[in-house]
């Protein structure tokens, strides 16, 4: 396949399948052309919620843009991740075109667009994916209906327990204990509903003081469980593709191009993604110089050694920041209704079956700083690593003027800039900014004199 036309070059794309197999013509093109273009920085990005190859080809296009202008002394090149995600249709993306940024449904219908997406990237579940969309598109009064839903939604994202994805699941680790997805694929699926109808409420600022268990509210939180449950299915796909595609990809590079300095950016599970490939690393490789995530829809746990209120757990990525010779920097900002309502939300676990509806910010402007079920489920795109020693605090303003640590994890507030986007995602996709693009320069000390040992 001819590498798409993007206003930067040299760039490269490599293609991976769900379980992370890597398209072998995309990667030996980047191996072999890589030292001959003479590149000494190679910024390598990976989408989230995209669900198509031109998607996300327009992102990468739109955030390397202005990175020439940035950095005009320097060696660079340019390389996209492809893999199997999606989004629904009606979430809004600041600055894309319209057929890429619907607006909100009038109803829970299943629209054609989210249909043909999810059909992509689940193409053996057609039968299934056409009895959920009768269901939304009927959404009858009565509780056998709504768990005979449920029980689509889990059939449309199972894959095989003993398959790549299955072991790329988690995000934190209890010694023992086995893995079970999250309460929203376990529970009682009217419950679960329910809780998603009110999270759905409160990001639309109505407030949950006016929800009531309607029907057609109940079916609302329907559809919000199949995006939630299909978006789990991303997660843990994420996850394969990094540590098994992306992160022996990078070895394979240091081998080939051992004086290529790489820089990884991911938004969304693309940040996931990114993060798995250094838990992918082959050992001794030292040429992953700055990882940058960009509104991570993971758990801001991920990398911490024991969790606050279970010192015999940690996360299935701990430690895993020092395989980078450099900082990794975790972009976050309070305007990231995804992240900060939703995902948490979502990303409940085994045991817990209290109901979050009630648990909700009474205001909409809490909505964006209230974690739901305490600190335990937030996300690092909704506030930054937490539970690492050495994590440091910065605003963007302050990192693009004074710098960044040279090594370890580092917060950055990016509220200022990203904080525009509709329910129910908010600003979770708004990073086509300078701000940003520079910012990843700076933590690789891009066009800058390299630190010691860097």
């Amino acid at each position: 396949m001819a590498v798409p036309a993007i206003s930067v070059s040299p760039y490269w794309e490599l293609t991976f399948d769900a379980d992370g197999d890597v398209d072998g013509p995309e990667r030996d093109r980047l191996l072999t052309e890589v030292s001959r273009r003479g590149v000494r920085d190679l910024l390598l990005f990976a989408h989230g919620w995209n669900d198509d190859r031109s998607g996300a080809t327009l992102l990468y296009d739109r955030f390397f843009a202005p990175v020439p202008s940035l950095a005009p002394a320097a060696q660079l090149g340019y390389a996209g991740v492809i893999w199997p995600s999606m989004m629904f249709a009606d979430e809004p993306i600041p600055d894309f075109p319209p057929s890429l940024a619907a607006g909100a449904p009038a109803s829970p219908r299943l629209d054609d667009s989210s249909r043909q997406a999810l059909l992509r990237v689940f193409p053996d579940r057609a039968t299934v994916l056409d009895r959920i969309a009768r269901l939304l598109e009927r959404q009858p009064d009565d509780g056998a209906s709504l768990e005979e839903f449920g029980r689509l939604v889990r059939e449309l994202v199972e894959v095989p327990v003993r398959g790549p994805q299955a072991r790329c699941t988690e995000d934190t680790r209890v010694p023992g204990a086995a893995a079970t997805g999250p309460e929203m694929l376990r529970g009682e699926t009217a419950r679960v509903c329910r809780d998603f109808a009110g999270a759905l409420e409160q990001v639309a600022g109505r407030g949950t003081e006016e929800f009531s268990l309607t029907p057609k509210g109940l079916w609302d939180g329907a559809r919000e469980l199949l995006r939630q449950a299909t978006y789990y299915a991303m997660k843990r796909r994420a996850g394969a593709v990094g540590e098994r595609g992306l992160g022996p990809v990078l070895g394979r590079l240091a081998q080939a191009a051992p004086g290529v300095r790489v820089h990884l950016v991911g938004h969304s599970f693309g940040a996931r993604l990114v993060s798995f490939a250094l838990r992918g690393l082959p050992d001794g490789v030292r040429t992953v110089k700055s990882v940058t995530l960009l509104q991570g829809a993971f758990s801001h746990y991920a990398f911490a050694a024991r969790l606050p209120r279970d010192p015999g757990a940690g996360g299935v990525l701990a430690g895993r920041q020092r395989r980078v010779d450099g900082p990794l920097v975790c972009c976050h900002s309070r305007f990231d209704s995804a992240l900060g309502t939703l995902y948490p939300l979502a990303s409940r676990v085994v045991g817990d079956d209290r109901s979050v509806a009630g648990e909700l910010p009474g205001r909409a402007e809490d909505v964006g700083v209230g974690l739901l079920l305490g600190p335990r489920w937030g996300a690092l795109g909704h506030d930054g690593v937490q539970a690492v020693d050495g994590t440091r605090e910065v605003t963007l303003a302050d990192a693009l003027s004074a710098g960044l640590p040279a090594s370890g994890c580092v917060n950055v507030d990016a509220s200022a800039v990203v904080r525009r986007g509709g329910p129910p995602a908010g600003a979770h996709s708004d990073i086509l900014h300078r701000e940003l693009a520079q910012l990843v320069l700076t933590a690789g000390r891009v066009d800058r004199p390299a630190a010691a040992g860097g």
